[in-house]
């Protein structure tokens, strides 16, 4: 590995030979690495695996539906331009052996397994009372389930090629506080739980030199969130934020970058 920072610094001290470079944006790149998000076709999946692509990595977006929508295939079309890949893979994260073959086939094809960010996620609201045992299960399947297998398919991989890779599981602010006027327990259990299978698993793969670590969003401007921000619902929720605003996807693409990449070489089991 070249020195970078102060070591840098000090060996050009000592060596005149040494020529001075920023290589800051190097530790950023994801040239020549493989990655796979989930919740890919739209949304905050979409932005940070759009933002992975343009970072260098091949990148494999995995969503529910059958075919890639008109946002994901004008992101696609973009990330060509640019001399990236950006491929769509129809998945249904809540089965567990078919998310692994995915991951496998993948793996299978490309010979390494670099990174993965779990964003698939659905909400729904209800009194918690009156929460049924359908809908409350389906959530934790899609937000719990769908993400530890997600988690898992992409370990099983990076395990395989002895890839030091970087999981990223989409958790929320919910999955920590409680959300004002909210009916939504079964969302916020669903991503509590993520909190905790990302220290689990960052505990368990650090040995094998993968990182695991949460990232929590705050209220974001998305297609899950549209009929809130309406009637004067985007004033509420703005102002309890200290910057008197809700966020944009992305503004998600720095972090998601950052955590994938060698710039966050030592951070695991992170929220």
């Amino acid at each position: 590995m070249s020195l970078i920072g102060v070591s840098a610094a000090l060996k050009a001290a000592s060596d005149p030979s040494v020529i001075p470079k920023r290589t800051i944006f190097d530790e950023f790149s994801l040239a020549g690495k493989v990655a796979v998000v989930t919740g890919g076709n739209r949304g905050l999946g979409l932005e940070m695996a759009l933002a992975l692509a343009e970072a260098g990595a091949k990148v494999y977006a995995f969503d529910l539906s059958e075919s890639p929508g008109e946002e994901f295939i004008a992101s696609s079309q973009y990330a060509k331009k640019l001399g990236s890949t950006l491929k769509y893979v129809s998945v249904d994260v809540t089965q567990q052996k078919s998310t692994w073959d995915k991951f496998a086939a993948i793996g299978d094809a490309e010979g390494r397994m670099d990174v993965c960010i779990a964003a698939a996620g659905i909400g729904g609201r209800a009194p918690c009372l009156e929460y049924k045992t359908t809908d409350f299960q389906r959530i934790m399947d899609v937000n719990t389930n769908g993400v530890l297998f997600t988690a898992q398919g992409a370990g099983r991989q990076m395990t395989r090629f002895g890839t030091q890779g970087s999981i990223i599981l989409v958790a929320s602010m919910a999955g920590s506080v409680t959300l004002q006027g909210g009916t939504v327990i079964a969302y916020q259990a669903s991503k509590a739980a993520v909190l905790q299978i990302g220290r689990s698993m960052a505990c368990e793969l650090g040995p094998r030199k993968i990182r695991v670590n949460t990232l929590s969003p705050g209220y974001m401007r998305t297609n899950m969130l549209a009929p809130v921000l309406q009637g004067g619902g985007d004033k509420i929720l703005g102002d309890q934020n200290p910057l008197g605003r809700i966020g944009s996807p992305e503004e998600l693409r720095g972090v998601a970058v950052w955590l994938a990449s060698d710039a966050s070489s030592f951070c695991t089991g992170s929220e």
